[in-house]
Parts: C-alpha cells; structure tokens; sequence
C-alpha cells in the first residue's frame, strides 16, 4: 500500500447515519481519531438533524439534504477555529446526529394514588393511564441540557424523567379543569387537550416538543367507587318512597306466584307476608331507612328519622305546636295569623277609638265598649 493511500485512510470524506433502531434519539457518527477532510460530504436524512461540536461547543447544524464541509457553508466552526477562507487542511470535529422524529406510544400511569380535591366528593385519590408522543424540536438545546458527550442516547433515559414530570402535575391538571369526578369518563379528550397544553413547558426545558397526550382511564379507590355507584342508582331512582313502595309490591307479586313447598312453603309465605305488609306499613304511614322509621318534615316535606327535634334539611322543629282558632275553634299550628278553616284573623285587635288592646276574637273592647 503507498505512502498516498495511508494518508487518504486517516481522513473521513463521508459522514453519514442510517438509523436501523426504533429508540435512538442521538447518535455520535465514530471518527475512529481520524480527521474530516475538507470538502467531506455531510449526508442528512429525513428525521435526522447533524449537530457539530468543536471541543465542547456546539458549531454548526445541519437539516435533511446534502452538505459539502467547507468554510463556506461552516461558519461557527470557522470562526471557533479561525480557519482563513480557503482553508483545505482536515479538521477534528464531533459529529451527532439528533433524530427527529417522533417517538410513539410512551405510557404513563400513576403508580400510588395522587390526591385531588372535587367539588361533590371532596378530596379523593385518583390513578390515571394513557400515552404520549413527543420529538426532539431544538437539537442544540437537547445536546446541552440531556446528552452531553454520550456516544448513544435512547428514550430509555429520559422517558422515566418525562413520566414522572407528568404524573407530577396530573393532579393539578385535573383539578383546575373543573370538571366533576362522575363526568370526566365522558371529557377524556377535554382533559388530554388541557393536559398536553400544561406539560409543553417541561418538554421545552429539553429542546422538545409534546406532539401527542392521550388520558386513556382515571379511577378512584373501590371504596369511592362503590359510594359513586350508589348515588348514581339513587339519582335514577328518584322518589325512594315510590320506589319502596314498588319494591314492596314487586316482593308480594312475586311471593304470591311462588307454587312450591308444600306446608313448609305456605309457613314460609306467611312469614314473609306478615314481613311485607309490615314494611308496606312502614312504606305508607313511615318510610323504613336502615331498621329505622322516617318521618316527614311539616316543614320541607324531607325524610327525617323518628325521634328527632329538629329537620336536618330546614332546621325546622318537627313537632308543631297547636293552637285553637279564635273564631271556629279549629286545631291550627300555633302562630298562625289565619285560621285555615274559617280564614279568621288570629292577631289580638286593637281598639279604634281607646287604642286599647284587647283578647283575640273579641268582637268589642273591653275599655270603652267600641265595636272592634
């Protein structure tokens, strides 16, 4: 081998990447301590950006196409090594080459309950699932706060540093999107949305974008799911005393055509008829809640279990005092200004000529005499 063929050995006249990987964000093109010749040809492809690096410091970045090395069209690097126009000696230099495309189907999901404060449930713990996409956007910027030097870099070591920071804010996300707990299954899409919006700023921090976020699932405990279900099932049940009242019909429906068993069966339906003309009872003249008879507010018209002073709804008392009509003599509720009977007014009347007060339902004063 000549003299000539070893020299031309020690140069690199083509630098190039083809990217065989699905998870490799950077890739440092191996000069192998050999230097680039000037005028080598610099290929790069689509979703590629090449980024060179003279002792440390970013110089010049290339997009897709194909780029001579020269002073020309090097302008950091000539000014870092102040090269005089028309240099052709070769030149060391690192080469890395960023991808840019996106990197698909990243999961994130909490993996111990994140706190959240509703407005119909108070504060709640929640987990939330679903996938996110994002790319390099600024090469320089990425190369300086996350790579460095490396010779490789995949998402393996950046995609924990991005999860966790997504975790971290989901709480806050969810929270100041307002909506309740019971409908965000049906706002997934609104919450992405908002979500991708938040995050950008923690992406941009690495010279990245956040291209896609899709929330896929948030659920709460078993405990506060079953307490969802439950008020559901109330919300489509409305009246719980007509609904009571069917069940109880239902139950006596079905007891009636119930065929077998003989005496054994006969005993048993006429215990369970006794139970549930017992309960219809209850249903009519006061609703059963738990083992325990409710009654009806005289106030509000609400639920309230028997034996207490005071309605919960409308604080109102639950036992009315009675009064006796001036006029009819009529029960009526103490305080009363008219009788709900007669219609007569319950107020002590006051003397047109003396201005005397006198009893309620007296038809003449009794200091001057006056008809009242």
């Amino acid at each position: 081998m000549g003299i000539m063929n070893i020299i031309k050995g020690e140069f690199i006249d083509v630098i190039e990447w083809t990217d065989n990987t699905t998870d490799t964000l950077v890739y440092k093109y191996p000069d192998q301590d050999k230097a680039i010749k000037n005028g080598a040809q610099l290929t790069v492809r689509e979703s590629q950006v090449a980024v060179l690096v003279n002792e440390g410091v970013i110089a010049d970045i290339y997009g897709p196409g194909r780029h001579e090395l020269t002073t020309a069209n090097m302008p950091i690097l000539t000014k870092l090594k102040s090269w005089k126009y028309g240099f052709e000696s070769p030149f060391k230099v690192d080469v890395f080459f960023v991808s840019t495309k996106q990197f698909i189907n990243e999961k994130f999901g909490t993996q111990n309950p994140v706190p959240m404060r509703d407005k119909d449930w108070g504060l709640v713990r929640i987990r939330g699932f679903g996938i996110y996409a994002f790319k390099v956007d600024d090469a320089g910027t990425f190369l300086k706060e996350v790579f460095g030097t490396c010779a490789t870099y995949t998402t393996e070591a950046i995609t924990e540093h991005l999860r966790n920071a997504i975790i971290s804010k989901l709480s806050d996300t969810l929270a100041e999107s307002g909506i309740p707990l019971l409908d965000m299954a049906a706002k997934y899409d609104e919450l992405s949305a908002k979500a991708k919006e938040n995050y950008q700023p923690i992406f941009d921090e690495f010279g990245l974008t956040l291209t896609q976020f899709y929330i896929q699932n948030i659920s709460v405990p078993e405990d506060v799911e079953k307490m969802m279900d439950a008020k559901t099932q109330m919300g489509i049940m409305g009246d719980m005393q007509q609904y009571a009242q069917f069940q109880t019909a239902q139950a006596i429906k079905d007891a009636a055509n119930n065929q077998g068993g003989g005496l054994a069966g006969a005993g048993v339906g006429m215990g369970a008829g006794a139970a549930m003309g017992n309960m219809m009872a209850g249903v009519f003249s006061g609703q059963q809640s738990g083992g325990k008879t409710m009654v009806v507010c005289p106030e509000c018209g609400a639920s309230v279990e028997q034996g207490k002073k005071f309605c919960p709804e409308c604080g109102g008392k639950m036992t009315v005092e009675k009064a006796k009509c001036v006029a009819c003599g009529a029960d009526m509720k103490a305080g009363a200004k008219f009788c709900p009977e007669c219609g007569a007014k319950q107020e002590a009347p006051t003397c047109p000529k003396c201005g005397a007060v006198n009893k309620a339902g007296a038809k003449f004063c009794s200091e001057c005499g006056g008809t009242l």
